[in-house]
């Protein structure tokens, strides 16, 4: 009986020295935060977009994202600002991946539009991801904008030939504080929702901008928003007028 007991105790030993795996920080398990939170103004609103993470902390893939809290602060004179103030963010935006509703999914990029902010106020913005099991991500990257006057719409006109669009506009006219660097052009199919991004890099100088990549049979729309610099931030204009087309048939 009592070498068994030695023999148990031995065994016991032995198994309590196995070799332990490396263990993991909760944290690393945590979807990675957003590090490239925008906001942007177009006419009277805000733009708020953010790309959607693919990573863990630690690097491996993210499978089980369920959406995005969007947060909001209104930024005070410096005697009385407070960011780290428990109330000083509120939630603005819950996002469901699973039902986007009003948030719009484009080249890996989620975009909300917030129409409800006052003029000459600054806000700041960050958002965090969560999980299906309702863990969530360190606070993104912060988005800070002021609410200025934004410059006219342009007013556009188009010509189409069987090989692309010729745009041709007339600018609209500068806020009393700012300038006028160009426009951006938006294009979208007829069947499809308004672009949220322009096609050229940088605003364009204009009057004329030249488009050749079109499809043929294919009914696309144009607008143009302005583009200027207010209170060194970048602003864009409402959409102008739309104009519709197809590429002409070569004779």
């Amino acid at each position: 009986m009592r070498r068994i007991l030695v023999a148990l105790v031995i065994i016991t030993l032995f198994a309590g020295c196995g070799k332990k795996g490396v263990l993991i920080s909760p944290e690393a398990l945590l979807p990675a935060p957003v590090n490239d939170l925008r906001a942007a103004q177009m006419g009277e609103s805000f733009q708020l977009s953010w790309s959607i993470p693919t990573q863990e902390e630690r690097g491996r893939a993210l499978k089980d994202l369920a959406g995005f809290r969007l947060f909001k602060r209104e930024v005070l004179p410096p005697e009385e600002d407070c960011e780290s103030c428990p109330n000083a963010y509120r939630l603005l935006k819950s996002v469901d991946m699973e039902y986007l509703q009003d948030v719009r999914l484009s080249g890996g990029r989620l975009f909300f539009k917030e129409a409800d902010v006052i003029a000459g106020t600054t806000c700041q913005y960050k958002v965090v991801s969560f999980r299906k099991d309702g863990t969530s991500s360190r606070d993104s990257n912060k988005a800070r904008l002021k609410k200025v006057t934004p410059p006219a719409p342009p007013l556009l006109t188009a010509h189409f030939s069987a090989t692309g669009v010729l745009l041709h506009w007339k600018e609209g006219a500068a806020p009393a504080n700012g300038k006028l660097l160009g426009c951006n052009v938006y294009r979208w199919r007829a069947d499809d929702l308004p672009a949220l991004v322009p096609l050229n890099e940088s605003p364009v100088p204009g009057p004329d901008y030249e488009d050749l990549g079109l499809e043929r049979g294919k009914t696309y729309i144009y607008a143009l928003r302005t583009v200027a610099e207010v209170e060194g931030s970048l602003v864009e204009s409402e959409f102008s007028n739309e104009v519709k087309g197809t590429l002409v048939e070569p004779e």
